[in-house]
């Protein structure tokens, strides 16, 4: 299907640079404050933030079937139930109303002093009140990685791993927007060569590179989405930086998996791109060997070519790109993990948030972790300003950035950009 909001030759009468992630043919959603403490929901071409809710009071949204406050709320969860069919309505329109050719809002300065907002006059916010978040790990060159590091090379991938999207259920409540510093946690470890553990800081703080994909309504409870169908359930996707402590993950994650070493703090990109922005850079994945089985088999292009890149910045130092990777690597698709997610007849809600897992590459430069990158502490890497990390140092600002791109036609996501602060003092021990 082709949808004339992506045509690559659309111009908007707003100015937006040459390498922008944000041209007209993005149109992606959030929520952000304006200057008058106002929460809304908007989208953005270049550096403007457009208010919706102004758009939709001003009758730019005539015709479309939406509720009076659909844009007045303070998360897109709403927006998201109301289903694809009216997410590609909006998306149309508003490319509609801010393309070259169109005067209408363009020559009104009254209605323009409503809706638009430089982006430095506003301030992001979660997109989404995130219900259920649940992260995969579903890229095989990191789980090889990993099982190389921790257990036999001969057999670094668990037995079940090639056959369904492994994953566990996470913690929604500490998922912050770009920009909210994450605090260094505290928590049980096991030094080495010790028989008891230790209660302190995490010493082994690390990021993960990930992507995320926010859900709508998809199913009753006992009614699997079937991987065919899954991609109409998927409003949607992010920047996702899955905070770990290694340590801690070391000591607690047998018998049921990561716990504390992962609630204590995840990042997202505040912009959600739809999958319909994303059409265009739609590309095959990775051969699956063995076949999957029946529910999870299917055709066609299913992932997308997305650039990602990590950088670090030391306090009040330049940022040192550190990995540069892309999400179509990914062993298991998005698709293909909804669907496995809801066989059981789990139900999925609209605002759910799905984490892709590390996103590692088939080189070194391109793996999605720092443990991987310093290959458990052993490989230093090298910061522009002479020092050297083998994990997150405090007062360090972890940046993630992807984007698409091809025959000079671009749409990104930003960044999802995180401090790490220093741990509290705790009198615990």
């Amino acid at each position: 299907m082709t949808l004339e909001a992506n045509n690559p030759n659309k111009k908007s009468w707003l100015p937006v640079s040459k390498n922008s992630d944000f041209p007209i043919q993005n149109i992606p959603f959030g929520v952000f404050l304006t200057k008058d403490d106002i929460i809304t929901i908007g989208t953005r071409i270049g550096n403007y933030a457009i208010d919706l809710s102004a758009l939709h009071q001003l009758g730019y949204f005539d015709g479309i079937s939406l509720t009076d406050d659909i844009f007045l709320q303070d998360t897109l969860n709403h927006f998201i139930s109301d289903g694809r069919k009216a997410w590609r309505a909006v998306r149309s329109r508003i490319s509609e109303v801010f393309d070259a050719e169109n005067p209408n809002l363009k020559n009104n300065t009254s209605q323009r002093e409503v809706v638009l907002f430089a982006m430095e006059e506003v301030e992001m916010q979660l997109p989404v009140l995130i219900g259920d978040y649940t992260d995969f790990y579903s890229s095989k060159e990191h789980a090889t990685n990993v099982g190389t590091m921790f257990r036999d090379p001969e057999n670094a991938l668990m037995p079940n791993w090639l056959h369904l999207p492994v994953g566990y259920h996470g913690r929604s409540s500490t998922i912050v927007p770009s920009g909210t510093p994450v605090r260094r946690p505290m928590g049980q470890t096991l030094p080495k060569g010790a028989d008891k553990p230790i209660f302190g800081q995490s010493k082994r703080v690390d990021f993960e590179l990930e992507m995320a994909f926010i859900t709508t309504d998809a199913n009753v409870m006992g009614e699997p989405v079937s991987v065919d169908e899954a991609e109409e359930y998927i409003f949607g996707m992010v920047l996702f930086n899955d905070w770990s402590a290694r340590d801690i993950q070391k000591w607690e994650y047998v018998p049921l998996g990561p716990f504390l070493a992962k609630s204590f703090a995840s990042s997202i990109s505040p912009w959600i791109v739809t999958l319909d922005a994303l059409e265009p850079f739609r590309v095959e994945s990775p051969e699956q060997n063995p076949q999957p089985l029946p529910y999870l088999q299917q055709t066609g292009s299913h992932s997308f070519d997305i650039n990602l890149a990590v950088e670090i910045a030391p306090e009040d130092e330049t940022p040192t790109t550190i990995s540069k990777s892309n999400f179509k690597y990914m062993y298991w698709t998005m698709a293909q993990q909804l669907a496995h997610h809801t066989i059981n007849g789990c139900k999925v809600n609209s605002g759910d948030m799905m984490g892709s897992g590390t996103i590692s590459g088939p080189t070194p430069d391109s793996y999605g972790s720092m443990l991987e990158l310093s290959w458990q502490g052993t490989e230093p890497i090298k910061m522009g300003n002479g020092t050297e990390r083998t994990f997150i140092e405090d007062n360090d600002t972890v940046i993630m950035k992807g984007y698409c791109e091809k025959e000079g036609f671009r749409i990104g996501f930003g960044e999802v950009s995180s401090k790490l602060l220093p741990a509290l003092k705790s009198e615990l021990t």
